[in-house]
């Protein structure tokens, strides 16, 4: 009974952190949708989907977590063998996304894409409409930058009719007109503070999956000894 108690113990002390990294990444998708949606016009619009597929991940493992936790608290053998089951299919899941993204992962790709997010920045900037305009701020604000390259991009304009001028959104201290004082814009690029920003996201990201495989492994040998504990107990309960 005593060793019974202690497994389940284990198995929801495991489960709970196995949660916890579900709740982690909803909470990253959730945060991240709306600025994901706002740099697609310097980025491309592939990235708000990201994090929609941190959200469904983060879902399932609520779910699955859930499933666990509900099997153990009421010692259903069937549950527990279900959500063991569900982790196996995800650490392969894992495992073969990861032996994808190592046989694809080639200096062309990275250099492909980070050409695309140079491209489609300084196009935005160059061809800079009045129906960007209220995006371009909310990026030039968050990420404390301005144009793609440097503010020198807004002269260069074929969108933007003042030359002498940038947005004030620019503004290190913003205030109407702020724009036309060069000494009070932001010094740094768009583009330079977009993939900086990427970067620190996928070192979170990539660490809640490291902490997650490591709870997932941990959770299926625990679920398998507490599956075998509950069925032995039904077992001796019936003779």
């Amino acid at each position: 009974m005593c060793s019974c108690c202690s497994i389940k113990c284990w198995f929801i002390f495991f489960n709970s952190l196995f949660l916890a990294s579900g709740v982690v990444l909803i909470t990253i998708g959730a945060l991240q949708y709306s600025t994901y949606t706002q740099i697609g016009i310097f980025a491309g619009g592939n990235l708000s989907k990201i994090a929609i597929v941190l959200l469904a991940v983060g879902l399932t493992i609520v779910l699955i977590s859930l499933l666990g936790l509900v099997g153990a608290f009421i010692n259903n053998s069937s549950m527990v063998g279900c959500f063991i089951c569900f982790l196996v299919v995800i650490i392969i899941l894992e495992v073969l996304t990861g032996a994808v993204f190592y046989i694809f992962r080639s200096r062309a790709a990275i250099l492909q894409m980070n050409s695309a997010i140079n491209t489609k920045a300084r196009e935005s900037i160059y061809n800079f409409s009045p129906e960007k305009r209220h995006d371009i701020n909310k990026i030039q604000e968050k990420f404390s930058c301005c144009g793609a390259d440097a503010y020198t991009d807004w002269s260069r304009s074929v969108g933007w009719e003042n030359h002498d001028a940038v947005p004030d959104s620019c503004c290190t201290v913003k205030s109407e007109g702020c724009g036309q004082d060069k000494s009070n814009l932001h010094p740094k690029g768009c583009i330079w503070a977009i993939k900086l920003f990427l970067l620190k996201n996928l070192v979170w990201v990539g660490a809640v999956c490291i902490a997650l495989g490591v709870t997932e492994v941990f959770g299926i040998l625990v679920g398998v000894c507490l599956c075998l504990k509950i069925k032995r107990k039904s077992y001796e309960d019936l003779s």
